[in-house]
């Protein structure tokens, strides 16, 4: 087997190639790539499910499960969000700002590829393309690292769009798995430093803090996602009902579903009865403070005390936390003491209040009378996404196709010299 170190040395080859590259040309690939994935569902899908055997075995919980189910309808979207892709602007050579100097020289800050993308992600394979072509598209390789649990899925993935870059007259080391099953390979990888020109860790909190602490290589940050909603006292409360169950329990495995729900006191006793009663038909748990037991235990839904750790938690199931506030500015410090960063949502008519919340809630993304499950690359017109930044450098939020660039100078000139 390759060592994680000979598979970078040749992305990093490659990288120069893909930086040459035109859009028509990584534009044909994407759609090839997509093509092959959807001619080779079955076979995707036959290794997909040797994965989900182990995990189940395992005892693997349902919501990460269903992270790491690939089945045929899932391949097809994941192919046909390459296409979208494809079908976005080119953001390598792009002109970022472009002004004349007195003495005449024309300097342009234009976009380029960051060259060698090291990604490092847990359960979910739909990254394993995301990520990919996304790269592809900006003119970087791809060194990917998913998780053991999904290794089955990934090395069929790989395997599949590495044929479709031949096939295109691209090197196939463009993307590339790799190599190893344990700590050791994500250890290597994080040493690559000048073979890799940065990582970016998708996952659990833990993960993503081990790559943060420990690389050598540069880190764009990805986050947790303890994403909170806000019932306003001056929200529109069938909304608010419909916001909230969207946002916990659309799909409870994703990092931008809704972990907490913030009620101002004041629609209280109209609003909860209206949201419990659809809760309890969903089987969602509320972990809730006091003022929240009685409006619990009239519906009938579950009811937890909550703690420290359910205000912190990024549950991943039917569970959310939940209390009752006297303020937006009470909401707004409750959010500032527990937030990961990710996501927000306040539903309100009082334009003072949506303007109080969006200024002082420091998150990637700020929900206003929408639902948090929209903080998606795809969603946002990104085509895809190959992760959601908490950090402040760089990127933050979804990113997409430009946050996967650097910048050059470009000087040009007609002999002027520095005096």
């Amino acid at each position: 087997m390759d060592t994680v170190k000979e598979v970078a040395q040749r992305a990093k080859i490659a990288a120069r190639e893909l930086r040459m590259l035109t859009r028509d040309q990584k534009d044909e690939a994407l759609r090839v790539i997509a093509a092959r994935l959807k001619n080779e569902k079955e076979f995707i899908s036959t290794q997909n499910n040797k994965d989900l055997e182990v995990a189940r075995a395992d005892g693997t919980s349902d919501a990460l499960i269903d992270r790491l189910t690939l089945n045929g309808e899932r391949i097809e979207a994941i192919a046909n969000a390459l296409i979208d892709v494809a079908a976005l602007p080119d953001p390598v050579g792009e002109v970022v700002r472009g002004y004349t100097l007195p003495n005449g020289l024309q300097v342009r800050q234009t976009r380029v590829p960051l060259g060698v993308v090291g990604m490092i992600y847990e359960a979910r394979p739909n990254v394993t393309v995301d990520a990919a072509g996304l790269c592809l598209k900006s003119g970087n390789a791809a060194l990917l690292r998913g998780s053991s649990s999904a290794y089955n899925t990934n090395v069929a993935l790989i395997d599949v769009m590495r044929k479709a870059l031949v096939e295109v007259g691209i090197s196939e080391d463009a993307i590339a798995l790799v190599p190893g099953h344990t700590h050791d390979s994500v250890t290597e990888l994080m040493q690559a430093r000048g073979l890799v020109d940065v990582l970016i860790p998708r996952g659990g909190a833990s993960l993503i803090q081990n790559i943060v602490n420990n690389s050598l290589v540069p880190v764009i940050e990805t986050g947790v996602g303890n994403c909170h909603v806000y019932v306003d006292k001056d929200a529109d409360l069938d909304m608010a009902v419909d916001i909230v169950l969207n946002s916990k329990t659309q799909r409870v495995s994703v990092c931008n579903a809704a972990e907490t729900l913030l009620v101002h006191e004041a629609v209280a006793e109209e609003f909860l009865p209206k949201l419990f009663a659809e809760f309890k038909a969903r089987g969602v748990t509320v972990h809730g403070d006091q003022k929240m037991q009685q409006h619990a235990q009239t519906a009938d839904v579950e009811w937890l005390p909550v703690s420290d750790e359910d205000w912190a938690a990024e549950y991943y199931s039917l569970d959310i936390a939940a209390g009752i506030v006297a303020s937006v500015e009470e909401a707004v410090e409750h959010i500032l003491t527990w937030s990961s960063g990710h996501t927000e949502a306040i539903v309100s008519s009082n334009s003072p209040t949506i303007s109080y919340f969006t200024s002082a809630v420091d998150s990637a993304a700020v929900m206003v009378n929408a639902s948090t499950r929209f903080t998606d690359g795809g969603e946002f017109g990104f085509g895809a996404e190959i992760g959601i930044s908490t950090q402040k450098l760089h990127a933050r939020g979804p990113m997409g196709l430009t946050e996967l660039t650097t910048t050059t100078f470009i000087v040009s000139g007609n002999g002027q010299v520095r005096k």
